[in-house]
């Protein structure tokens, strides 16, 4: 599905999909579709929200983009100006009365009203019609609410006997989503006062975290991101990457006959898998589709790396860090944080310098450090698929910790650090490292490189560190540095990567600018 269905200088209109919150629920849950955009594109930094979906509703959201479009849109839905057309599914046979319909709503062709009573709350009312013939044992319902309460068609929907499909909450039959859809906006355009009307017809059949993956992520420009992220996207203990035209799935387990069904349903040339051990995690085995080969060239933000699929525990590409890269590349983390043109970058934990590459399509002249030369090696690979010089940047090969120490007796400066370590990792110079423990020794053995003014994008992948403790061991570790943080950003793991009680987050990420 196409999530921009409108952009002007003062609008953008979007088609949210079902399963994404309007806006970020809490402080280090993922990012809500107002949250990605604002730090998708400098162009979308001064987004305001002007009314809102439920998490589970599809459909049409407007955003204002500049002050006079807020002012003006959001008097015109406090006004009750804006007409606004819902469709949903219902298994019940509702039956409409058929009083005459007035103002703006004979526009959107609204034909019945029914007026429920909400004790304890202000009069509402919603119109309801047929929307189509009945099909598949469900009736297509359309709502046209007049005051745009919080689940205010839901209620009444409820309150007339013909609850939405999917809608537990108000005693609708369950179902895999909530079949209601925002599909229709009309209102003045605020710079020239114009009727302005958007539609976008609702897909109640269509598999709702797949949507949301066509949503965020552009084909031509992106082909390796995760389809389904286990207990957030209802399959516990299964995660299954798009790696191209391969799929990658992982598991705890052998595959049961239900996981391969899904994994089937997903489409590929190839597909692998890989047991999810606690103490080690063998390579992937290939399983069927067309024989492996030793090397798969994946495309991600417009930029291309070189997998592996026979190489160890991972394929060569953190798919979780696709949004922080792309925020490198574009040198935009977010609004007013933004990265200077042609920085010096250190990328002290580097595998195979996909950030490296970034930094580098970025502007940047990039040093990385590794302490393995075979993931060196393959990182000049990925530079030079990207037609990129590897010989205009140096890669070292040390522990990360000895090279610290090296470059700071040669007073080398950058203008941003990043560090992205392993969870546990052991080496000679510096013994054994652990984020849970370590990671604020590691900030304040980086900070001696850091420019003042310069950015420290700081991550981890440990699961038992919870957020504020990663951030205080960052933070803390710069205040007792003696140096201050100008700017946070904390950034959590994609969309395609969701965030659920059931799945709580992985990564944790932040980008600081220090003085």
């Amino acid at each position: 599905m196409d999530l921009i269905v409108f952009e002007d200088e003062h609008l953008l209109v979007v088609n949210k999909p079902a399963g994404w919150n309007t806006h970020s629920p809490a402080p280090f849950a993922g990012e809500g579709l107002y949250e990605w955009l604002r730090n998708h594109r400098p162009r979308w930094s001064g987004l305001a929200i002007i009314h809102r979906l439920d998490k589970e509703t599809s459909g049409l959201l407007v955003f204002g983009k500049t002050p006079a479009a807020n002012r003006s849109l959001t008097r015109q839905f406090d006004r009750r100006m804006v007409a606004k057309k819902y469709i949903f599914l219902t298994d019940r046979k509702p039956s409409f009365p058929q009083p005459p319909v007035r103002s703006a709503l004979a526009r959107l062709g609204a034909k019945y009203a029914a007026r429920p009573p909400r004790p304890g709350a202000p009069p509402a009312e919603t119109l309801f019609a047929a929307a189509g013939a009945r099909a598949d044992d469900y009736t297509m319902v359309e709502a046209v609410p007049l005051t745009g309460k919080t689940h205010q068609i839901r209620v009444h929907a409820a309150a007339r006997g013909f609850p939405i499909l999917g809608d537990a909450l108000y005693g609708g039959t369950p179902a895999p989503r909530l079949c209601l859809h925002a599909a229709q906006l009309q209102f003045a355009h605020p710079l020239t006062g114009r009727p302005v009307s958007f539609s976008v017809p609702p897909d109640f059949k269509a598999d709702t975290r797949l949507a949301l993956r066509a949503a965020i992520i552009d084909p031509s420009l992106t082909d390796a991101c995760r389809l389904v992220h286990g207990a957030a996207d209802g399959w516990p203990g299964l995660y299954v990457d798009r790696l191209g035209e391969d799929l990658l799935a992982r598991t705890a387990a052998a595959l049961t006959a239900a996981q391969r069904r899904r994994i089937e349903a997903l489409g590929a040339r190839a597909v692998y898998h890989q047991r999810l051990e606690r103490q080690e995690r063998p390579p992937p085995q290939w399983l069927w589709g067309a024989p492996a080969t030793r090397e798969t060239v994946v495309r991600e933000n417009g930029l291309r790396f070189a997998l592996r699929l026979d190489e160890g525990a991972s394929t060569g590409l953190f798919l979780d860090q696709r949004d922080n890269r792309r925020r490198l590349a574009d040198r935009y983390v977010g609004p007013g944080f933004e990265i200077a043109p042609a920085p010096e970058v250190l990328n002290a934990f580097a595998y195979t310098c996909a950030f490296s590459v970034c930094a580098a399509a970025g502007g940047g002249r990039v040093t990385s450090v590794d302490l393995s030369r075979n993931y060196l090696a393959w990182g000049r690979r990925n530079f030079l698929l990207n037609g990129l010089d590897p010989s205009a940047h140096d890669f070292i090969f040390g522990d990360a910790f000895d090279w610290f120490r090296r470059l700071a007796k040669k007073k080398r400066l950058f203008d941003l650090i990043i560090l992205d370590p392993p969870t546990f990792s052991r080496s000679r110079q510096s013994g054994v490292f652990r984020a849970e423990t370590d990671y604020g020794a590691l900030t304040a053995a980086a900070l001696p490189l850091l420019k003042p003014g310069g950015i420290l994008l700081a991550a981890t992948n440990a699961a038992a560190l919870a957020p504020e403790d990663f951030l205080e061991a960052v933070t803390g570790a710069i205040v007792r540095s003696g140096r201050t943080v100008l700017r946070r950003q904390y950034a959590p793991q994609p969309p395609d990567f969701p965030i659920e009680r059931a799945e709580p987050a992985h990564l944790k990420t932040v980008w600081l600018r220090v003085d």
